[in-house]
């Protein structure tokens, strides 16, 4: 017999007198209560209840047994009711990852959510790797490509596309690309995360995909190291639109092939499980999805 139910059986006889009384306040037959309490003495090898035709009391071995079992059942309500508050109301510590680039995006949702929950601490770890969530124990990660891990949960939080453009020194150098088949022989520098690799996919203004295989001198896991390089003339970058934005509005940066748009990606909260969601994972995610509602344009100003 399950051990638990046999334990709130017993308690239940002491505290309401005998079985029968028992029974109703667990919704259970007198002979199942019996069973439960006997199952308890023979385990234990001890007889807890003297039992007459009138009453049962407590042996010594009961009286003892039961002061602990009271106390049992107490810690396990308890242990409930702090599991309940911590999945009503979010409270503990959210572990985030995010990548260097996506910092300015969550920055505003973690402000306001620990202004909103005093009770609740973030611990955000910022880099360009593949963290994993288990093993490394995060709550949760904010990233601008799908996880490799399938039996992880992703949830959208916006869309985005990338900006293919270069610097005027390296037009001046180069001359422009005027088709797509150009870039093949252009310095293409490229972030390692891309998910088709070294060939870059577009859609024409038809909606036809279109796609080229491109080479170059710079592959980095770092949009800054390659927005940088591009800057600096070394070469055309097919750009997260958010990351050049300030370059290409100001004119330090220049957009190639207009007539191409880059295929379009998502913002992804990933976390571990979907069943019995954490009250601060689940509200801070509500909350991301908010402000990346009303930042969307900032996220996608070129789409």
């Amino acid at each position: 017999m399950d051990r638990l139910t046999s334990l709130t059986a017993f308690v239940r006889v002491v505290d309401s007198g005998g079985f029968s009384a028992a029974g109703r306040k667990l919704n259970m037959s007198t002979t199942m209560v019996s069973n439960h309490v006997q199952s308890l003495e023979d385990r234990l090898g001890a007889r807890l209840l003297n039992r007459t035709t009138r009453k049962v009391s407590l042996t010594e071995v009961g009286q003892a047994y039961y002061d602990r079992s009271v106390q049992i059942l107490a810690d396990l309500e308890q242990a409930d009711d702090i599991a309940g508050a911590l999945q009503s109301v979010p409270r503990g510590t959210l572990r985030i990852y995010t990548n260097t680039h996506l910092a300015q995006f969550l920055s505003p949702a973690v402000v306001e959510f620990l202004a909103t929950y005093p009770e609740v601490k973030v611990d955000l770890a910022i880099g360009e790797r593949n963290v994993d969530l288990i093993d490394e124990n995060f709550d949760l990660a904010v990233r601008m490509i799908p996880s490799p891990d399938s039996s992880l949960i992703v949830r959208t939080i916006a869309t985005w596309r990338h900006v293919l453009c270069c610097s005027h020194s390296y037009i001046e150098q180069h001359g422009k690309p005027a088709q797509l088949d150009d870039l093949k022989e252009r310095n293409c520098i490229r972030h390692v995360n891309y998910p088709y690799g070294d060939e870059w996919h577009f859609v024409d203004r038809k909606g036809t995909p279109a796609s080229v295989k491109v080479t170059g001198n710079l592959v980095a896991n770092s949009g800054d190291t390659l927005r940088l390089a591009a800057l600096a003339g070394v070469g055309v970058f097919l750009a997260a639109g958010f990351l050049v934005r300030d370059e290409l509005e100001s004119g330090q940066l220049v957009r190639l092939l207009p007539e191409y748009r880059p295929v379009e990606f998502t913002m992804n909260a990933i976390y571990p499980h979907r069943h019995h969601l954490s009250a601060k994972v689940r509200t801070f995610i509500d909350l991301l999805v908010h402000h990346a509602t009303e930042q969307q344009k900032l996220i996608n100003p070129y789409s």
